[in-house]
């Protein structure tokens, strides 16, 4: 019988090596019941490895695991689930081919008869729904259902299988803030009912608002492990990268913008099921400027940029970009916009940014590499793509620097900073960026910030697509807050606060 006293969950002395890296090194956790407890750390700091020894995808090299008091051996994902031991991963594993309660009932039908476990499972859900406020559509295919949804689904699935301990990693970072907010209310609930939650985050304003304590990682180690009540933002920051960060507003040298770069008029896109996605859309960009754009994720951000970058077609819309003139029936084409000078930092870099299954080095060249210094006559030179990679890494903290590294095995923020350093490598004259540090630490942030802002001062025309209003206000020069298609307003940034954009993102007036 399981201590009622003990911790949910301790594990001591665990190590974990991947080859020459020590992911975890002889590292102890423990975890109150029916707390909140927050693990932060930078990109690659061992965090995800040691949560993942936890559920049972990887097994430490040395190191004992206790489960409410009694030692546990987890082999696999089925004996942590056993052990009343839930994850919901920063990318979902869902079929997006199956509804909800059919994603819910996958390997776990409580009958043969699948009519029979339907009315079993669905029953149990709607429980739970009520217990937990997790509200979905459980009839509604996966592909239909928004970010948001998806994340309450993974709870939920979790919470079936009877988890009373519940890792989330990075659960906030493809979410807007109002799921965000959403989602802590649900997450306070769940704590009230007893159930632990071990949230892997690198917002720290999340980690003082949710967390009762919270956890540093370092370089694989822990170092430091204190309750909420004795933290402060900049204390867990400093922690985390070993030394002071700064990732508000600074002052940066006088700089007026220069000769407008990107112009575009009356972009207006109508998607395959007949839904207006812009709607008379006209912005310009300037040299020597950021510019940023706020808004709630799917009033036509991600359609903006897209748009400007020749991915995509407008309905109607005129274009003007360095020196060249598009309009709607002979649009710009991407290889053409990179010829002329323009990067494209995508907002989802598994989908658009990387190939995963690629080495680093391959990744590092998409896009790039018909150019003279990676290939002669169509013949591409991998000697030297392979060094560009390695300099690149160097010259943009990606860790670890091994540039054979198969793409899928990089941290989400060294993925970020492998495909910043392929984009920005080449100073662009017109660079659009969207989400640039989504799940991303701090250090990383910090990293980011500064060669945007380098790039601004040498000239560059920056636009930066991002959820978060605090990167949107230390990084622009004017701010174009976008709703329901439409820009709903411009702000200079001296008159920009998140209540004034928050009110513009929901359709108010400043």
């Amino acid at each position: 019988m399981a201590d009622a006293a003990a911790p949910a969950m301790r594990m001591t002395g665990i190590s974990k090596r991947f080859g020459a890296v020590a992911a975890n090194a002889d590292v102890d956790l423990s975890v109150a019941a029916g707390t909140v407890h927050g693990i932060v750390g930078e990109n690659g700091a061992g965090k995800s490895t040691l949560m993942s020894i936890l559920y049972g995808f990887y097994q430490a090299d040395s190191g004992q695991i206790e489960v409410f008091g009694k030692p546990a051996s987890i082999r696999n994902a089925d004996e942590a689930i056993a052990l009343g031991i839930g994850m919901v991963h920063q990318h979902f594993m869902l079929v997006d081919t199956l509804s909800a309660l059919e994603n819910v009932m996958l390997g776990a039908e409580p009958d043969w008869l699948l009519q029979r476990a339907d009315a079993q499972v669905r029953r149990k859900l709607t429980e739970l729904m009520m217990s937990t406020g997790l509200q979905i559509q459980l009839d509604r295919l996966v592909a239909d259902l928004p970010v948001g949804d998806r994340q309450r689904l993974e709870i939920l699935k979790a919470l079936y299988r009877g988890a009373r301990i519940l890792i989330l990693d990075e659960p906030t970072a493809v979410l807007t803030p109002q799921e965000a907010t959403q989602l802590f209310d649900v997450l306070k609930r769940l704590r009230e009912q007893g159930t632990t939650l071990i949230l892997i985050t690198h917002k720290l304003k999340e980690v003082m608002a949710l967390c009762d304590t919270v956890t540093v990682m370092r370089a694989g180690q822990v170092v430091e492990h204190v309750p909420i009540a004795a933290a402060s933002v900049e204390g867990l920051a400093q922690a985390m990268v070993g030394r002071r960060v700064n990732i508000g507003r600074v002052a940066d040298p006088v700089n007026v913008a220069g000769d407008v770069l990107l112009k575009a008029d009356h972009l207006s896109v109508i998607d395959g099921l007949g839904v207006q996605r812009l709607e008379n859309v006209s912005l310009t960009l300037r040299a020597g400027e950021i510019v940023g754009v706020a808004g709630v994720s799917g009033n036509g951000q991600s359609e903006l940029i897209d748009v400007l970058t020749g991915l995509l077609s407008p309905k109607q819309g005129r274009l003007q970009l360095l020196g060249r003139t598009f309009d709607s029936p002979h649009w710009l084409d991407p290889n053409l916009a990179r010829s002329l000078g323009l990067a494209h930092v995508p907002e989802d870099r598994h989908a658009r940014a990387l190939v995963m299954a690629f080495a680093a080095w391959e990744s590092a060249a998409l896009g790039y590499e018909d150019l003279p210094d990676y290939a002669t006559h169509g013949w591409m030179k991998h000697r030297r793509m392979r060094q560009a990679t390695v300099d690149m890494m160097e010259r943009f903290d990606v860790r670890p620097r091994d540039a054979e590294l198969v793409s899928s095995k990089f941290s989400g923020g060294n993925q970020q900073k492998l495909v910043l350093a392929r984009e920005l490598g080449r100073a662009p004259k017109v660079l659009l960026v969207g989400q640039p540090t989504r799940g991303v630490d701090i250090g990383a942030i910090e990293f980011i910030y500064g060669q945007l802002r380098a790039l601004r001062q040498a000239g560059c025309a920056v636009l930066v697509v991002s959820s978060e209003l605090d990167e949107i206000l230390a990084l622009s020069d004017r701010v174009l807050v976008m709703n329901q298609g439409r820009i709903a307003g411009e702000l200079p940034i001296a008159d920009c606060s998140e209540a004034a954009l928050g009110l513009l993102m929901t359709g108010g007036n400043p």
